[in-house]
């Protein structure tokens, strides 16, 4: 790594994390997987899920997490949808992540949050193609080696479906809880009941279900129109017994914001497209104070 301090002591620009990571539990070497450890200094540690990709899961992680620090809490973000690591757009940064001489990763800031994401470290069209175990070593040392300070919560932008990074993380940390996120579509819900019941079966608390693009109202009749129908989130929820803990609406200045790096949360909670966030926010905020801050230890076979 090339040095950008006064000398071998100072911070070093970071590159993508090299291979690595412990074999999958019943392969060949394989041991029993540590204890999952809390983060230090991390009081919640919240997961956005969905079942597929496409239904604005990264958009809700990302003013999530700027409403909640909007609203006075410290706030960390962690990209780990590493296939498709879109936090720095949406987030309007380009900043490389710094290493320390004590090899711990110094996290770039953005709107107040605490963010690492493989965007900013392997930036542009190159694809990202790793196996299980490179997974394993990433979400490792963005888990471990970043230096997250105290914070109040810690909102991690999973990838879409169950596979090995979900699965990663809840072998390694007491997750808080999971947001799920999808839009109001049959394919979409088919998709998201699989992930409730993925973290049902290894005990991680549903904070409930967020409707995204849960309707628009057209700006010429002031209509509200079903785009992709609306109120099937909260048939889900329901059948699943957690509550909704929001529907947002489909709003070009929530898209515009995203594709600009000037998230609607930025502009506080009393601007007409950022009120359905902030709602969602608090609705999380409550949850986690029922729900409580971890989960009982599960291996994963």
């Amino acid at each position: 790594m090339s040095s950008t301090g006064g000398g071998p002591q100072g911070p070093q620009r970071m590159g993508p994390p090299g291979p690595g990571g412990p074999p999958r539990p019943g392969m060949p070497g394989a041991v029993a997987p540590p204890p999952k450890l809390p983060i230090a200094g991390v009081k919640y540690l919240v997961a956005v899920a969905s079942g597929k990709g496409g239904v604005g899961k990264t958009t809700v992680a990302v003013n999530l997490a700027i409403a909640l620090n909007r609203m006075g809490a410290r706030v960390g973000l962690l990209d780990a949808d590493v296939y498709g690591p879109n936090v720095p757009l949406m987030l309007g940064t380009t900043e490389e992540p710094r290493a320390t001489s004590e090899r711990t990763i110094l996290p770039v800031d953005a709107y107040g949050l605490k963010i690492i994401s493989m965007g900013l470290l392997s930036p542009g069209d190159k694809p990202i193609i790793w196996r299980g175990p490179m997974l394993h070593s990433v979400m490792q040392q963005f888990l471990r080696s970043v230096e997250w300070g105290e914070l109040d919560y810690l909102v991690m932008d999973l990838p879409p479906g169950t596979g090995d990074v979900q699965l990663t993380l809840i072998q390694t940390v007491p997750l808080s809880g999971a947001v799920v996120v999808t839009t109001p579509s049959t394919v979409a819900l088919a998709d998201v009941r699989k992930a409730i019941e993925m973290f049902r079966q290894v005990n991680v608390e549903i904070l409930g279900v967020v409707e995204n693009m849960s309707s628009f109202v057209c700006p010429h009749c002031n209509q509200h129109v079903d785009v992709f129908g609306h109120g099937e989130g909260k048939k889900t929820a329901d059948a699943f017994g957690v509550p909704l803990l929001g529907e947002i609406e489909i709003d070009p200045r929530i898209r515009i914001g995203g594709d600009t790096g000037k998230p609607v949360a930025s502009l506080g909670e009393n601007a007409p497209e950022a009120k359905s966030i902030y709602a969602m926010a608090r609705a999380v905020m409550a949850r986690l104070d029922v729900a409580g801050a971890s989960a009982p230890s599960v291996e994963i076979l």
